[in-house]
């Protein structure tokens, strides 16, 4: 469609969680909750992995960078949410929907890209254990990591550009409580396949890699712990993947289901749900996770406890 036709869009207007004011409260408090929850124990995974020297190495590098991952992109929509719950004006300017979009994608392909490359580092660790150190070195990991940061900047950047230069000729209120994609793509009257098309081919590649990356690394990891020969050299080294197993399952599953469905099953109502699940709810839980099942991250909190209770 030629642009010139094309009315101007200043803002759009989020519908909302609900429109029922006595839920709109206890939704507020609820994810209220929920969202301080994620902050405080994503900012205190990072601050106690910089404060305990026993804690830097790889396995926690990555791990910081994860809960940086979860802050940013809870944060990119956490905020507004709550706001418009209990605010009359849910308006965001369109220039604001485009960065929240494009920050809440970059850091969610980050975190999908670095689930991968923790798979991987747990890899080296059970496999190669005397050349973990120099297989996976500090400035290997830097490394990666800016690969991880640099592919998610780019796929975040392809989509934002191909959305936010559709035409939006009708209605500028978005059915959803953030701006992503699926309500972006009813609000055009453009034509989206290749809109469609860039899904399905770059966010689907980064899926299909990182999956496929966090599979061969655990297929290695199994036949190098049937290897070992006592049951608890075997249950150590189990231990230690459970977690990431864990986080990868349950945002991935989440991922796949939002996004690699038929477009005939939309629904925008369970849509919503969904994305409460994975833009707040998997945020607090990831540093839960890595926390409770962790013998070393329990004892550097003891520690840092100590030092500042004495």
């Amino acid at each position: 469609m030629d642009r010139g036709n094309c009315s101007s869009v200043n803002k759009f207007i989020f519908s909302g969680i609900t429109n029922n004011h006595d839920t709109k409260v206890a939704l507020f408090i609820t994810f209220l909750l929920v969202y301080l929850i994620a902050l405080l124990a994503n900012l205190g995974m990072i601050i106690l992995i910089r404060a305990d020297a026993q804690l830097h190495t790889p396995m926690y590098f990555f791990l910081t960078n994860l809960s940086f991952c979860d802050f940013c992109y809870c944060t990119a929509i956490g905020p507004k949410m709550l706001v418009d719950l209990l605010a009359d004006d849910k308006s965001i300017p369109f220039v604001g929907c485009a960065l929240q979009f494009l920050t809440f994608c970059v850091f969610a392909d980050s975190e999908c890209l670095l689930l991968a490359v923790m798979a991987f580092d747990r890899y080296q660790a059970i496999s190669n254990p005397l050349l973990y150190t120099v297989n996976m070195s500090n400035t290997v990991c830097s490394m990666l990591m800016v690969g991880v940061y640099l592919i998610a900047t780019t796929d975040g950047l392809i989509h934002t550009t191909l959305a936010f230069r559709l035409c939006f000729c009708g209605s500028n209120e978005i059915n959803h409580f953030f701006c992503d994609l699926p309500p972006l793509y009813m609000l055009s009257c453009s034509d989206i396949q290749v809109n469609e098309l860039a899904l399905f081919t770059v966010f689907g590649f980064i899926e299909l890699s990182t999956i496929s990356g966090v599979l061969i690394s655990y297929c290695y990891i199994i036949l190098s712990v049937l290897k070992i020969s006592s049951t608890e050299g075997r249950f150590k080294a189990f231990s230690t993947c459970t977690s990431h197993l864990t986080a990868v399952a349950i945002f991935q599953g989440t991922v796949l289901f939002m996004y690699f469905r038929p477009s005939s099953s939309y629904s925008l109502d369970q849509d919503k749900i969904t994305s409460l699940f994975y833009t707040l709810v998997i945020p607090m839980l990831n540093p839960l996770i890595y926390s409770l099942r962790n013998k070393d991250v329990k004892q550097a909190l003891q520690k840092l406890k100590m030092k500042i209770w004495f």
